[in-house]
């Protein structure tokens, strides 16, 4: 019974953002604009900080795991996608689907971790500036970048391990762009609870526990700022704030709402919605928020260009 579960289905097919075929060419100038965007900007920023010595700081070494994140995360999705939409192949293999699962997940939670130890380094420097040297120090931020894709790669496994053993006898038409975990036990024919349950701890204890953390930090930070006295710097330090809040809020929202509730609950045109606005916008916002508002950044560009032209 086990081993029909596990084979009862070689492919599935993806049905994609619309089945309207009068929308598919300009859903994929747009998606294709927007990937470009992605893997340039996050490029720019892996090869500014790659290349400035002045750089190698635990912000900027953070910033550039989360480049390498953001265009993994994006080409993970988006080159099937685009596909899709070009070729109408919508069809995609048993264990291709459960890679895609795999890195959407692992990925994703390697990202949280980034995200909050990013929190924690501007804690750091904006309320404990003394001692920045000694509590985010670069080889000690170079451990929480390991630790962070450690976890991450690991945190899949037991989701996979799990969706590769239902049953999909009833259907094998995914209702959404990609191979996501609540479409996929949507159209499962098996009892879903196990994977549900291991989705709500997982998710309670990784993405809540850094969403609290990064919510801490930024309170701190919040905190402080309103301590200056100059209105022009609390002005730029709540402009800076505001903008990564932003950022985070999208992120955390969207994954919260679209993933701690039952597999019944899912609403395919509403989920497509909000999963395009963390694996498109998200990728896209985050090399304008973390780097090219900041002048060290600026200034490394500056000199990049400046070397090109010689």
């Amino acid at each position: 019974m086990k081993r029909e579960a596990q084979h009862n289905v070689s492919e599935f097919s993806i049905l994609g953002l619309s089945e309207k075929m009068e929308l598919h060419l300009p859903i994929f100038v747009t998606i294709l604009l927007l990937y470009i965007l992605i893997i340039f900007g996050n490029l720019t920023i892996i090869a500014v900080i790659w290349g400035n010595s002045h750089l190698h700081s635990p912000m900027y070494i953070l910033l550039l795991n989360l480049s390498l994140i953001d265009i993994a995360y994006t080409s993970n999705i988006l080159p099937k996608l685009l596909n899709i939409l070009l070729t109408e192949k919508k069809m995609i293999s048993f264990v291709g689907c459960m890679t895609q699962l795999y890195f959407f997940i692992a990925l994703a939670s390697i990202e949280v971790i980034l995200l909050a130890a990013m929190a924690y380094d501007r804690y750091v420097a904006i309320c404990q500036p003394l001692r920045y040297s000694s509590l985010m120090s670069l080889k000690y931020c170079i451990r929480l970048a390991i630790s962070a894709w450690t976890i991450g790669l690991l945190d899949p496994t037991g989701h996979i391990s799990l969706v590769s053993k239902l049953s999909f006898c009833s259907s094998h038409r995914i209702d959404h762009f990609f191979c996501d975990l609540s479409p996929l036990l949507k159209i499962s024919c098996s009892d879903t609870y196990n994977v549900e349950m291991m989705n709500y701890i997982v998710g309670s204890l990784l993405t809540l526990s850094t969403f609290l953390l990064t919510l801490i930090s930024y309170a701190f930070i919040i905190f402080t700022i309103i301590k200056i006295k100059s209105a022009e710097g609390r002005y730029k330090a709540f402009s800076t704030c505001s903008s990564h809040l932003t950022c985070i809020s999208i992120f955390y929202g969207t994954i919260i709402c679209l993933y701690m509730r039952p597999a019944s609950s899912y609403y395919p045109e509403q989920d497509k919605f909000f999963s395009l606005l963390y694996i498109v916008l998200v990728p896209l916002l985050n090399p304008i928020i973390y780097s090219l508002k900041n002048h060290d950044f600026k200034d490394g560009v500056s000199k990049i260009i400046h070397k090109l032209t010689l």
